[in-house]
């Protein structure tokens, strides 16, 4: 193993910690209208607001693990980072108009106390959920799979060449695996109806999304996996195939746990069809190696010793936080809106 071979894992376990952390992060936003209930119900914006507060303390340094990701792909592989955010770019654009959408409508929320701008802001919690849960697996399967680079290892596919099957397919088994895990952390973060309406939504969607990740891994093992990439879909179909049955005898935690492992397992499957690659191509011989998509073995260097130092500290804040807002919430813990009036 190289320096750029460990720096390749870190960005891969950097991107498993974001799906896993913001994974239930865009599925409790996703389904705000449907957990949340129609607006004329007479607790609905009550249970809106406990579906926000399950995420209102973490949602935010969730996504610090993106920028994280982002910013080591820019300093350890440089061509790595150029190729994908240029060839990528508008679906790239559309995850960023996605979040900014999302952190604008959670910040905003509760500024005015008015049914039609909560609306609003609800819209945008969904659209800004719904964007990346979808075109994160779209670009990390066309990653995968392999898009058309020149001779000089320029992307040149199109941005409808990466609506194939296969692209198709990751994303919507991403969309899927994070809105059970969303549904689900939902349960294990509420009490009340809220909760028990939870566990019954991801019980059902337990087996379509199920089904719809079985095909997607075993379709990338067979077509880009290695020998022992099998662990990964293993434990990815064992994890999913569990949490059915723990949801449905309301452990939640262990449930939770069972779609985490889930998600590290297509995650680890996916990084590892792509090693020792950064970026495949449809032309095999023009796939960009982890070797020459690095950056020189000094910056590597001084990029590991401050990783060292740092990461353990962030880590430990974030679990932390996790520990301190661990208790459970419920509609009758709501208290009366605060937000300005429409007349202020």
């Amino acid at each position: 193993m190289t320096l750029p071979d460990y720096w390749f894992l870190a960005i891969g376990f950097l991107f498993t910690g974001y799906f896993v952390l913001e994974g239930f992060d865009f599925g409790v936003g996703m389904l705000m209208p449907i957990l949340g209930r129609k607006r004329s119900h007479p607790d609905a914006e009550q249970r809106r607001r406990v579906l926000l507060n399950t995420i209102g303390p973490v949602w935010d340094g969730n996504e610090v693990w993106l920028i994280t990701a982002g910013a080591a792909m820019f300093a350890a592989f440089p061509v790595w980072y150029a190729e994908v955010f240029s060839g990528f770019y508008l679906v790239l654009l559309a995850i960023l108009v996605g979040l900014i959408t999302r952190v604008c409508a959670i910040e905003w929320r509760g500024k005015i106390d008015e049914p039609r701008w909560r609306g609003w802001a609800d819209f945008g919690i969904g659209l800004g959920s719904w964007i990346p849960a979808f075109a994160w697996g779209l670009i990390f399967a066309n990653i995968v799979h392999g898009v058309d680079l020149d001779a000089r290892g320029g992307m040149t596919s199109e941005v409808w060449d990466l609506l194939n099957p296969y692209g198709l397919l990751g994303g919507i088994a991403t969309l899927g695996l994070f809105l059970l895990h969303g549904a689900i952390f939902v349960a294990l973060k509420s009490d009340g109806d809220v909760r028990l309406d939870a566990r019954s939504l991801a019980f059902r969607m337990w087996l379509p999304v199920t089904a719809i990740g079985a095909v997607f891994v075993i379709w990338t093992q067979l077509e880009h996996g290695e020998p022992w990439t099998w662990a990964m879909v293993a434990l990815a179909a064992a994890a999913l195939l569990a949490a059915g049955p723990l949801i449905r005898a309301g452990r939640e935690l262990a449930a939770f746990l069972s779609t985490a492992l889930a998600v590290i397992g297509v995650s680890v499957l996916l990084f590892g069809a792509l090693f020792p690659n950064v970026l495949n191509a449809t032309d095999p011989s023009r796939s960009i190696t982890i070797d020459a998509a690095a950056s020189s073995h000094y910056t590597l260097v001084v990029m590991s010793w401050c990783t060292i130092v740092l990461l353990p500290l962030v880590m430990i804040y974030q679990a932390w936080t996790y520990w301190v807002f661990r208790k459970r919430i419920s509609v009758a813990q709501i208290p009366p809106s605060i937000g300005l009036s429409p007349r202020a």
